[in-house]
């Protein structure tokens, strides 16, 4: 069996070695007939390619001669039109200079002419200053001559005719001022009266009845006892809560509230009507009713603001501005009631902004606003118109109508028409008889102190402050004082007033000077 098997292995081993040997035969005769095909193919496309490039570079060859006879044409043209320019400029350089020559010719002439004048000049200058030299010689002389008739010397003489013609200027200066016046008042004062009268005339006014105490009036007198109380506890009890004095005396049925806050002065007597009329009044019961009243009366304030603004039309006001416009109402001035004043001035201001072509709605809002200063919550160094404008500011008001509010009493400048508007009507509100109350003593103080303006000026004789004030009535003596130097006093004295003293309104300044001519018949 294993004799067997051995030859047949023998023969497959050989029968693959044949077979392989086969199969190497087979692939190399293949690789050479491939290798044959490319050899052809590549040859065939080298000569392809060799006619293709041959084609190429002949097309090629002809593209850049076409391309060097077309720039060399162009360049021909820009070489053409290059020398033509270069003729045209060298004609014109050839023009140019026969021009210069023909300038130079004709300038060479000139400056001949000229050195004989100025020769001439130099010689005629020359005997101008031989003849001036001679005329100052003569003046000197004639001075010297003058001097000695005279006797005074040419400059004391100089300073003379100086004073005369400053004197003689300035009374020219001051008759054309006062002619220029007269003509520009002719017109100007009878527009302003216009518009000014038909301002007031379309505002109701009041007048003053405001103070600083309030009388609360009693059923009868046993009720004062109630209201002391045991020690008088119930009346501090009411002092304290109120900040406000209360005067008990013998007045029949009635006791004084007094104190310069009118708000207080109001709770204080609101809170005694409750407390009367309860008729429980002991520390503790007057504590409560004066905290109810305030609170009342901060909501009262609330409501006279808005139907101030609403009465107005006025819109948009900030509910702090609304606020303080209701406080206005327990507030016033010189015994003018500052609500009233405040819409009095609002109403003036805008019938005067529609007469002049402004907007009536923004000088109303100013008017109302002007004062609202002079209600503050806590003390301020600042004056009333300042203090009125930073909180116009703080608000959102506009530029303008802050403006206003600050410089109506001329504290900053004016920047907008609006200001002397309300100034304006501020004084027309403020100086018309029976607005405010004066005292008696600064009343006189300021007649004497506008008499004392008048003589402080020489040639006065007398001086009456007449019309509450309003008007300066000067008597000159005629033969100190002549018609031009009168007109000079009046402006003198009215500038005087103006810079000096503080005062509502106007003070007009008459100057009168009377001549006499007395003789006796016997």
């Amino acid at each position: 069996m294993e004799g067997m098997i051995l030859p047949i292995i023998i023969g497959i081993i050989i029968g693959l070695i044949i077979g392989f040997i086969i199969a190497k035969m087979l692939e190399k005769n293949k690789a050479s007939a491939l290798l044959r095909d490319a050899k052809r193919n590549a040859a065939s496309i080298l000569k392809t390619a060799k006619v293709d490039a041959e084609a190429l570079k002949k097309d090629k060859i002809l593209q850049a001669k076409e391309k060097f006879i077309e720039l060399k044409s162009e360049h021909e043209k820009v070489i053409l039109n290059r020398d033509r320019k270069v003729s045209e400029a060298e004609k014109r350089i050839r023009e140019k200079e026969s021009k210069v020559a023909q300038e130079l010719d004709r300038n060479s002439k000139l400056n001949k002419t000229l050195e004989e004048k100025k020769a001439d000049y130099d010689y005629r200058i020359e005997f101008l200053d031989k003849k001036k030299k001679e005329v100052e010689k003569l003046h000197q002389r004639q001075v010297e001559q003058l001097e000695v008739i005279s006797g005074i010397s040419g400059e004391d003489a100089k300073k003379e005719l100086i004073e005369s013609l400053k004197a003689e200027a300035k009374t020219d200066a001051m008759g054309y001022i006062q002619s220029t016046l007269e003509e520009a008042k002719l017109t100007a004062q009878q527009e302003a009266k216009k518009i000014i009268l038909n301002t007031i005339q379309r505002v109701g006014v009041e007048q003053t009845v405001e103070n600083c105490v309030s009388v609360f009036n009693l059923e009868s007198d046993d009720v004062k006892g109630r209201i002391i109380g045991r020690e008088g506890r119930n009346i501090r009890a009411i002092e304290s809560a109120t900040g406000v004095e209360i005067i008990v005396d013998d007045t029949p049925e009635a006791i004084i509230l007094s104190c310069f806050d009118p708000i207080r002065r109001e709770i204080a007597r609101l809170s005694l009507h409750k407390l009367v009329t309860d008729g429980r009044i002991h520390p503790a019961r007057i504590e409560e009713i004066v905290a109810k009243t305030s609170k009342s009366i901060n909501q009262e304030i609330v409501e006279v603001g808005k139907r101030t603004v609403i009465d107005l039309g006025i819109h948009g006001l900030h509910p702090e501005l609304i606020k303080v416009v209701g406080r206005m109402k327990y507030r016033s001035s010189y015994g003018q009631n500052l609500l009233q004043h405040s819409r009095e001035v609002a109403n003036l201001c805008a019938i005067m902004a529609a007469e002049l072509g402004l907007n009536p709605k923004v000088a109303k809002r100013a008017g109302l606003l002007h004062d609202i200063g002079k209600v503050p919550d806590t003390e301020s160094e600042l004056p009333h118109a300042l203090l009125g404008m930073d909180w116009a500011k703080k608000y959102g008001e506009k530029p303008d109508v802050c403006n206003a509010i600050g410089a109506h009493h001329d504290e900053i400048e004016m920047k907008s028409l609006y200001a002397p508007i309300i100034q304006v009507c501020d004084a027309i509100s403020g100086a018309r008889p029976g607005a405010r109350r004066q005292v008696l003593d600064s009343y006189i103080q300021r007649l004497k102190d506008l008499e004392d303006v008048a003589f402080g000026f020489s040639g006065v004789q007398k001086g009456y402050a007449i019309q509450a004030g309003r008007e300066l009535r000067v008597i000159v003596e005629s033969e100190k004082v002549d018609d031009i130097k009168a007109s000079e006093l009046s402006f003198n004295i009215s500038q005087k007033i103006q810079n000096d003293m503080t005062y509502p309104g106007q003070v007009r300044v008459t100057v009168i000077r009377e001549t006499r001519a007395v003789s006796i018949a016997k």
